[in-house]
C-alpha cells in the first residue's frame, strides 16, 4: 500500500536533507542529492526534491502502518517547515 503528497516549497532540498539527517540517527536512511529514503520499522518514505516542491511517497504493508508512517513523516515535516505552515494531505 502507498500514499503520496506534494509540499510546494522553494526549500525542498533543505527539508529533504533535514528529514533524512534527523531520522538517520534512529533508522536506516539513504540520501543522494535530491532523493532520499527513510526506513521506519513500520513503513518507508521515498522523498524527491524539485525546484518548487518536495514529493513524498509513503508505503507500508497494512493500512494502520501506512497511516502511522504518513503521520510520523508529516508531523516532522510540519515541525521543520513551521514557517511555511505546510498543509500535508495524503492521496
Amino acid at each position: 500500500m502507498n500514499t503520496q503528497t506534494t509540499f510546494k516549497t522553494e526549500h525542498a532540498k533543505r527539508y529533504l536533507s533535514t528529514l533524512c539527517k534527523h531520522f538517520g540517527h534512529k533508522v536506516p536512511v539513504q540520501l543522494d542529492g535530491k532523493h532520499g529514503r527513510i526506513e521506519l520499522p513500520f513503513g518507508q518514505c521515498e522523498l524527491a526534491a524539485g525546484d518548487e516542491a518536495l514529493d513524498l511517497t509513503v508505503s507500508a504493508e497494512t493500512k494502520a502502518d501506512l497511516d502511522k508512517t504518513a503521520q510520523v513523516i508529516a508531523s516532522h515535516l510540519e515541525r521543520f517547515a513551521f514557517r511555511e505552515n505546510p498543509q500535508i494531505e495524503w492521496h
